[in-house]
């Protein structure tokens, strides 16, 4: 009698077993569904400051043979499940991105898989990049990879139970991949779009300004409604409502701040990170910041 209990509990366990190992399997982007392009330099380097990609990828500053300005990452980035270290997203073959194909990166963008096929944690945020056009992602990869190389060896995520939690990322993107991409509103104007697109895309400030639900999936019916800092300290600020708060006048004046910062008297501009994040959106064209401005004003 026990010998077939325990018989059947081993069944169990070993058919529990391979449903996860089924359903956690990584499925990269065929190369074929990557079209070839000649990327725009121009264009992946404004992706580039609106992702204020070299806020998460800067080295540490305990690297005094790195060059700050250049996304070689490494600095930890501290969460309440642990500690990560963004990418080297430099060009070089040995650490960075220099071994990488396209449909390598748009496979990390959009999945969050590395070329090797191992799920990346959430700390990196391609829940928000699912978002982003292939073509404006090829033109990012390009600009990328058109930077200095610097080697930067990768330091290990510091999760308890590191493997096994990496593997079960897939049972959590089963859920956090499955909403809708992003689409234009064919009721708005084109500039209110090209910001959505900006604000929920590349620009991934639903990563922070979005609350969660236990799972830590980001709460869609209150997008950037505000709620816990990522860091597990503090609260970020909600981005709705923002003239009605009297955080700003109208759509001229959040453009002004996007572009000044502090340095014109707009205050809680540098708080939480945002210091560099308006420090790198400066960095765009005009019309990118008015969409932008555009898009966050009509939110209530």
């Amino acid at each position: 009698r026990w010998k077939r209990a325990a018989a059947a509990g081993g069944a169990l366990a070993a058919a529990g077993l391979a449903a996860f190992w089924l359903l956690t399997a990584p499925r990269p982007l065929d190369p074929s569904q990557v079209p070839s392009r000649v990327p725009d330099l121009s264009n992946g380097e404004r992706l580039y400051h609106a992702g204020s990609c070299i806020s998460c990828h800067r080295p540490p500053k305990a690297r005094k043979d790195a060059d700050p300005a250049l996304p070689s990452g490494g600095a930890p980035f501290a969460t309440p499940v642990g500690i990560f270290f963004p990418q080297n997203l430099t060009p070089d073959a040995g650490t960075g991105l220099g071994r990488w194909t396209s449909a390598d990166f748009v496979s990390a963008m959009t999945r969050g898989l590395s070329p090797s096929g191992r799920h990346y944690f959430p700390a990196f945020p391609y829940t928000s990049y699912r978002n982003v056009r292939v073509e404006d992602l090829l033109d990012l990869f390009g600009y990328l990879r058109s930077l200095p190389a610097v080697r930067s060896p990768e330091r290990r995520a510091r999760v308890p139970l590191e493997r096994l939690a990496r593997r079960g990322v897939g049972l959590w993107d089963l859920l956090a991949l499955r909403g809708p991409l992003f689409a234009p509103d064919p009721a708005r104007g084109a500039s209110w779009n090209r910001g959505a697109y900006l604000v929920d895309g590349i620009g991934h400030c639903g990563e922070c300004h979005t609350p969660r639900d236990r799972l830590m999936l980001p709460d869609r019916s209150r997008a950037l409604e505000g709620g816990p800092h990522p860091s597990g300290e503090g609260q970020v600020p909600g981005l709705r409502g923002l003239v009605a708060r009297g955080r700003y006048k109208d759509v001229d004046d959040l453009v002004l701040a996007l572009q000044n910062g502090e340095t014109l008297g707009y205050d809680r501009l540098s708080s939480g990170g945002m210091g560099e994040i308006q420090e790198n959106l400066s960095k765009l064209p005009d019309e990118d910041l008015r969409a932008i401005a555009e898009y966050l004003v009509s939110l209530n």
